[in-house]
């Protein structure tokens, strides 16, 4: 039997992505984003409030990295998701988070983080209090460590990190259950 739980937002996996920017001046700032995923191969979206300092920046710059925050980083990546920028500017340095001006777009990489999505701002929406901002990828950088040896993601040396916001937890991906685009042809014989 089913139960009904109302409307909530129950996508599973739900990454957490950290989002990048800089201000008008070049500083650099982070928060931590539950509402994003991927549009088609080469656009992202991501889902905002228009209170952070990432939407004022975002704004400001036309541009931003996405970073897949992993096991190892859970605690900075969750900092940076409950400390406002505009109540602590230096919250990188804070959450001991190091930055890199992207090649691609005026916006920051965070070191630390295995995977970054390098953006540009093609649309933001706002619906009430909230933007919803698609942006082109442009460039995806990842940390050697992460790859396999023919140059492919290694999701069981990744660790990523996923949102469980039923449970309010994080959650580790990693094991390989299955093979796309082949398992399902079991049923077509």
């Amino acid at each position: 039997m089913k139960k009904n739980l109302g409307p909530n937002p129950y996508i599973y996996p739900q990454p957490v992505l950290i989002v990048a920017t800089y201000d008008e001046d070049n500083n650099p700032d982070a928060m931590n984003v539950a509402y994003g995923g991927i549009v088609n191969s080469n656009r992202l979206q991501i889902n905002i409030g228009v209170r952070h300092k990432t939407s004022d920046n975002i704004k400001a710059k036309q541009a931003f990295t996405v970073g897949i925050a992993d096991e190892a980083h859970i605690v900075e990546a969750d900092y940076v998701g409950i400390i406002s920028g505009h109540n602590e500017p230096d919250k990188l340095a804070k959450a001991g988070l190091h930055t890199i001006k992207s090649e691609f777009v005026d916006a920051p990489l965070i070191k630390e983080l295995p995977i970054t999505m390098e953006c540009k701002v093609e649309e933001i929406h706002q619906y009430d209090q909230t933007l919803r901002i698609v942006a082109e990828i442009v460039n995806v950088s990842v940390d050697e460590a992460v790859l396999t040896a023919d140059g492919k993601i290694d999701t069981a040396k990744l660790h990523a990190l996923c949102y469980d916001s039923s449970n309010r937890a994080y959650l580790a991906l990693g094991k390989k259950v299955g093979t796309a685009f082949s398992d399902g042809k079991k049923l077509a014989e």
